[in-house]
């Protein structure tokens, strides 16, 4: 799991969710992660955790905390928040670019977003990009289907990825 570069300073916090409670953190480049503690794949090793200064007060992950909030609430957030995605290679990063303009309540196949960077051959490495984000939920993995509409992986479980694609729906709550 690619987290931020050892050299930038970290600062983190974790925010409880309805779905458990997630590490927000932040460089000064922006926010550059938000992982589910318990049953999410690709989180950093608890050892450089360790070594981030915690600060729930940090202006951006307080931003970050505050729209999670209302976006678990049922609200309609725009998570416009600067993020931090240096920790991934080009192309992750533009996978991930791509994830931030499919609109809450709507889905997008993996390969729909290998066209949309154009690689469209590229749906596996897609699928790979799509299981490193390091910024759940606010980056909207989530929001990607296998070609057939149905349910893949995500790496926060898909138990997850039902209930916050529920969230955006509007169905009833899940969560």
């Amino acid at each position: 799991m690619k987290t931020p570069a050892p050299s930038r300073p970290v600062v983190c916090t974790d925010l409880p969710t309805p779905l458990g409670p997630l590490l927000l953190a932040a460089t000064d480049s922006g926010l550059a992660g938000a992982w589910f503690h318990e049953g999410q794949r690709d989180t950093p090793a608890a050892e450089q955790v360790a070594r981030w200064k915690r600060d729930a007060a940090h202006p951006l992950l307080h931003q970050a905390a505050d729209r999670l909030g209302r976006y678990f609430a049922g609200e309609r957030v725009a998570f416009d928040l600067p993020l931090d995605l240096g920790a991934g290679t080009a192309f992750q990063q533009a996978v991930w670019q791509a994830l931030c303009l499919i609109e809450p309540g709507r889905t997008v196949s993996y390969g729909d977003v290998a066209r949309a960077i154009g690689r469209p051959a590229a749906v596996r490495a897609v699928g790979a990009a799509v299981g490193a984000n390091p910024v759940s939920v606010i980056v909207p993995c989530h929001r990607v289907m296998g070609a057939n509409g149905s349910l893949t992986g995500y790496s926060g479980g898909l138990h997850r990825k039902v209930a916050l694609l529920a969230l955006e729906s509007g169905e009833p709550r899940l969560i």
